[in-house]
């Protein structure tokens, strides 16, 4: 994918992942005890609501519907269809009733329910659109709680890691604006806020 420092594009990242979509869960492998932190600092109760952005092949599905039971429910939104396509099928073979698929883009979205909790992992894209958190955040209850996982760039002396980011990161996002401060349009719908950094 050919990215670059402007505006996120859907129709370069949906070609993106659709060229990824077969290996993708192989290709994940490295990063599951970060999606599974990712999923705890939720602190999700049975019950709870919880959205999931970008949601792939739905590898969080488990860890999710882990915390939140049987009276629970998972929304997960995923735009590529080759990506939604191996999701459904995750969720065909578990026999999971409380998981809604839906193919959009964050900005599209109908999402049916008000949800409890909200995962960003590696969702760049939808993080450096206004216009997707304003309407993904309107069906929040008012004590949500967000946890997102992903990349960024290190502090300007560490020059040689942020290549690396940019050389990692292309393949999964259209835009490496924002990578500086990925919570930037994220923030002002959170009341309490906190980062911190880990080296893969």
């Amino acid at each position: 994918m050919r990215t670059s420092f402007g505006q996120p594009d859907a129709t370069r990242s949906a070609d993106s992942y659709r060229r990824l979509a077969a290996g993708y869960d192989s290709s994940s492998r490295r990063g599951l005890a970060v999606r599974k932190k990712a999923v705890a600092l939720l602190e999700l109760q049975p019950g709870d609501v919880v959205l999931d952005v970008a949601s792939g092949t739905g590898l969080s599905f488990s860890h999710l519907l882990e915390g939140i039971g049987s009276t629970g429910h998972v929304v997960a939104i995923e735009p590529c269809p080759e990506m939604m396509a191996r999701a459904r099928e995750r969720v065909a073979a578990a026999g999971w009733r409380n998981v809604t698929l839906i193919e959009a883009t964050a900005e599209a979205a109908d999402i049916p329910r008000a949800f409890d909790a909200v995962l960003f992992h590696y969702a760049h894209d939808v993080l450096q659109s206004p216009t997707a958190l304003a309407r993904l955040f309107s069906r929040a209850k008012p004590a949500a709680r967000v946890v997102v996982a992903g990349a960024k760039f290190a502090p300007w002396w560490l020059a040689p890691l942020n290549l690396w980011v940019l050389v990692r990161a292309r393949r999964y996002l259209s835009t490496y604006s924002g990578l500086d401060q990925p919570w930037r349009f994220l923030r002002p719908h959170l009341r309490e806020f906190s980062v911190s950094f880990r080296l893969l």
